[in-house]
């Protein structure tokens, strides 16, 4: 069913379109949520901090195509809220040809580049090759991901946020499946927990596929159509390069904490292993609103409907700070649950470590919330290097604070865990200053 983003009452077309990206968002995250919990309990604490210290690397390649895929989306929004189908169909030909051969340099390179790449991440000596046999198997899966994402953001920008949900709900629960029979049946360990994600995504994948094929025949690819037809590279690259420069810039710079974390040893690593996916899995919601405000932004930009861009603002800021403020208060009181989900109970210095976490930086989720609708506002408006400019200044605070902070002594990794919330309170500030100059230029014209 496709959705009408410019038409009816904003809240109402904002939260039901949004609901299926949150559900389908949070079930995305089972793929490392099974991988760390399967691991976790049935392989041991060291197998742990591996696939921890994996899924930094993973997201920060993996986010290069999301934001991609997203910058082509918001292309697609656009000129969907502009009627302009046939412009539509010439961008979705052009991107799906532009990214999906930058998902295959990917895989490539991944393969090269992996051992000076683990090298750069300070990944522990005993933890390397662990480390490397789960990268080498999960890395084979970055084309799935472009594929994935690819068809989701062109039927979201249709109005359809029903159909990736169905998709992923499938590949959560063959991931999950494949996780314990691969592991727990069949002994395989890290390389089981590895090809359980691979096949998971690529039915996610290639079952959307097929699935945007049957159902949108007017944008099937067509080689012949595509070397007749106009090639809009140069605002598919302005998007797309932006979006991708801004999630990659991001999950850079949580790379360079994963790589000081690192350097404080395997029971740092498994905590902050845990904690990064109850981290992800709490605020994932209001990451994949932010992301349906900006299609509902794009879709009313193109079609000129400036107040309806004014009051789903003001609407979506407010569902953000009531959802994260609730968030926050239940992740700090269940910090010691939500810690023993991934870890046993004697590993105490483990439960430890990630309860700081959770209780410091979980207590300002409302920063990161506001944050994730401004990417989306400024992705909207046709002006992502803003939000690329919000990106740098928060995860270049946090880098910076976290690298600071963790060589004084009497702080040490407490302050890793401070650098977050800063980082995501000067961005905030920062951005509304600069939405708000944008509609009083607006308004005086």
């Amino acid at each position: 069913m496709n959705h009408d983003l410019t038409k009816g009452s904003v809240t109402k077309s904002l939260l039901t379109f949004a609901a299926p990206m949150i559900l389908g968002n949070l079930l995305q995250q089972c793929y490392n949520i099974a991988d760390t919990w399967v691991v976790g309990k049935f392989v041991g604490a060291d197998a742990l901090a591996a696939v921890g210290s994996s899924y930094a690397l993973m997201t920060f390649l993996n986010s290069l195509l999301i934001g991609l895929c997203m910058g082509g989306g918001a292309v697609f929004s656009y000129y969907i809220g502009k009627d302009d189908r046939e412009k539509v169909r010439s961008c979705v030909q052009t991107a799906f040809v532009m990214i999906g051969v930058l998902a295959v340099v990917l895989t490539v390179l991944s393969q090269i580049w992996m051992n000076p790449i683990l090298m750069l991440l300070r990944t522990p000596e005993e933890l390397y090759g662990m480390t490397k046999d789960y990268l080498t198997v999960v890395f084979w899966g970055i084309f799935f991901i472009f594929l994935y994402n690819y068809f989701a953001f062109l039927l979201r920008a249709l109005g359809n946020s029903v159909a990736p949900l169905y998709f992923l709900a499938m590949a959560s629960i063959l991931n999950i499946i494949l996780d314990l029979f691969f592991v727990c049946s069949l002994g395989r360990g890290l390389f089981g927990a590895a090809e359980a994600t691979v096949i998971a995504q690529a039915v996610s994948g290639l079952g959307l596929g097929v699935y945007l094929w049957k159902k949108e025949p007017y944008f099937r690819f067509s080689v012949s159509g595509f070397l007749r037809g106009e090639k809009p590279v140069g605002e598919i690259c302005r998007y797309s390069l932006m979006t991708g420069m801004q999630q990659s810039v991001m999950n850079f710079g949580i790379l360079m904490v994963q790589s000081l974390v690192n350097s404080f040893g395997p029971a740092v690593m498994a905590a902050f292993a845990a904690t990064v996916k109850i981290d992800t899995f709490a605020y994932m919601p209001a990451q994949e609103f932010g992301n349906a405000y900006s299609i509902f932004i794009s879709q009313n930009y193109g079609a000129g409907k400036s107040d309806r861009v004014r009051r789903g603002t003001k609407k979506a800021m407010t569902v953000s700070a009531v959802f994260c403020g609730v968030i926050s208060i239940l992740v700090f009181a269940f910090a010691r649950f939500l810690m023993l989900i991934f870890v046993d109970t004697e590993e105490m210095e483990i439960i430890e470590i990630g309860m700081q976490y959770l209780r410091i930086e979980g207590a300002f989720y409302i920063g990161i919330g506001i944050l994730f609708l401004l990417y989306g506002y400024f992705r909207g408006i046709n002006r992502p290097g803003v939000s690329l400019v919000l990106t740098v200044i928060s995860l270049g605070t946090r880098v910076v604070l976290a690298y600071v902070l963790a060589a004084v002594p009497g702080i040490g990794v407490l302050g890793i865990w401070w650098a977050i919330p800063i980082g995501w309170a000067l961005a905030d500030v920062t951005g509304f200053i600069i939405m708000h100059r944008a509609e009083k230029k607006q308004n005086s014209k």
